[in-house]
């Protein structure tokens, strides 16, 4: 194969995730694997953590886990990373050449002709310094493909990211089921909700899908995209309480106050910071509960979905789990034409009816780019998102796809 690029028999994949889990990353996985056994994959490998195990050459046969169709469609439905994760940040080339030179080494050693990362903004670093790194040592016998995946939907040039419709849908459906559980007692009572999501509120945004006709859904939502003033915040949580006693507001745990500090960093003695250099965001319900709780003497409940609405596979969207499949399939399609750094997205044709494709798109311009909701989405001073916003969000949590049950529980696939 040597230098040469085209549709051909193919020798070995690889393929790794990277960075926060979702529901459906399993979904892009058993794409990539299905389109590679399809294309003539002779050995379809899986590493272990990420690139990290790569460097420990820790890897498994994918096949001697995917035997039949019905494994393939229990990963399809399984939550969290099959293949394990990791936060791994890539050291530069000059910085640590012997760290690439393991890595082709690894990949030589198992005769690996396409290398598969499925991750957000961080993993598509690494997709991007691989290829960099080969295109300036002349490897061109093996390929370095990003597959897209991230909750948080701030990857730049794709209209939307793998595993955010199902964070949506479960965001969406739970605060529906919260403000249903907050009118129960006659009492005066404040529910924040913290939703993940960094610097971007698409998924706070999410919470306005759960207001109709049925619900009158969070009365405020607060993305990290405009500032957070505290004494704005208590006067309109003062206002939408003169006509109802109980109040449901949505905030990011992102917001930041106008001297650029998150609002969660009020109460943490000693933040944490991952390798990528991000903080660990955690409390700012719990800190805006404490100072609703003191200014106006309310009961208050502060409430994290954390790391559950990355994982709830059991109301995963049936249209982000096609869509993760058919991406992982595209960017392997492309990887064995010859394409190299390089990452798939998602092309919205139209809205009604929702029409979307796949294509794939330069790395370059989608590693560490972090796209945010459009300030014209942002409505009512700060406090609600637009019918736009909403238009965009609703076909994406289009559709239900149940997990194979087993003894009244989802039956899911592990190593």
């Amino acid at each position: 194969m040597n230098g040469e690029r085209g549709f051909i028999m193919s020798k070995n994949i690889i393929v790794g995730q990277s960075g926060g889990p979702t529901s459906v990353i399993n979904s892009s996985l058993a794409g990539v694997f299905q389109a590679a056994k399809d294309l003539g994959a002779s050995k379809i490998y899986g590493m272990r953590n990420g690139i990290e195990g790569l460097l420990n050459e820790q890897y498994i046969d994918m096949s001697e886990y995917l035997r039949t169709p019905m494994d393939v469609e229990i990963l399809k439905r399984t939550p969290s990373a099959f293949l394990g994760s990791c936060r791994f940040k890539l050291p530069t080339v000059d910085k640590s050449p012997e760290t690439y030179d393991k890595i082709i080494e690894v990949l030589r050693k198992l005769d690996i002709q396409h290398f598969f990362y499925i991750g957000g903004n961080d993993s598509m670093d690494t997709i991007k310094q691989l290829s960099e790194y080969a295109e300036a040592k002349n490897i061109t016998d093996i390929t370095f493909m990003g597959v897209p995946k991230t909750i948080d939907n701030d990857l730049a040039v794709t209209d939307h990211t793998p595993g955010y419709g199902s964070a949506a849908k479960y965001i969406g459906t739970t605060i529906k089921e919260l403000s249903r559980d907050a009118v129960v007692q006659p009492i005066d009572v404040v529910t924040i909700v913290e939703i993940m999501g960094r610097n971007a509120g698409w998924l706070t945004a999410a919470a306005a899908l759960a207001k109709g006709s049925d619900c009158e859904g969070a009365d405020l939502i607060y993305l990290p995209e405009t500032v957070f003033d505290i004494e704005k915040f208590l006067a309109k949580v003062e206002e939408v309480h003169k006509y109802k006693r109980q109040v449901l507001i949505a905030v990011s745990e992102g917001v930041k106050t106008a001297d650029g500090k998150y609002v969660c960093e009020a109460a943490a003695t000693n933040m944490k910071v991952d390798s990528f250099g991000h903080k660990q965001l955690s409390g700012t319900a719990t800190t805006l509960a404490g100072i609703v709780g003191d200014k106006f003497g309310w009961k208050t409940r502060p409430i994290e979905f954390s790391t559950i609405q990355r994982c709830a596979s059991h109301i995963g969207s049936l249209t982000d789990v096609n869509e993760a499949f058919l991406v992982g399939g595209q960017v392997v399609k492309a990887a064995f034409e010859g394409a190299t750094g390089k990452v798939g997205i998602y092309v919205r044709v139209s809205n009604k009816p929702y029409m979307m494709n796949t294509d794939i798109y330069d790395v370059k311009a989608i590693a560490n780019v972090e796209k945010t909701v459009p300030q014209e989405w942002i409505i009512n001073d700060g406090t609600a998102v637009s019918q736009e916003a909403i238009d965009y969000m609703n076909p994406l949590i289009q559709g239900e796809i149940y997990p194979y049950m087993v003894n009244g529980l989802p039956k899911h696939i592990k190593l």
